[in-house]
């Protein structure tokens, strides 16, 4: 086999050992961004339910005062 024939076929070997690592790295880091995304996704809904039944609590809180004494609601009536 001539020079060239070598130098092109080890170039060749080596750039495309360098491509597979490359996307076999950005692979990894694609799929632990998405597995972010996931966990970031899963802590916005449970914070959005812990809202939620704050705010059942303050409704039914506000109901029972309201049975229990006046409240106004500011305006002159």
């Amino acid at each position: 086999m001539s020079t060239a024939a070598k130098l092109t076929l080890a170039s060749t070997a080596l750039a495309t050992v360098g491509i597979v690592f490359f996307v076999h790295r950005q692979q990894k880091s694609d799929q632990a961004a998405m597995h972010e995304g996931v966990i970031r996704d899963m802590e916005q809904q449970r914070i959005k339910r812990e809202r939620q039944l704050d705010f059942e609590m303050q409704r039914q809180l506000e109901e029972e005062y309201r049975k229990v004494q006046h409240v106004s609601d500011g305006r002159n009536s």
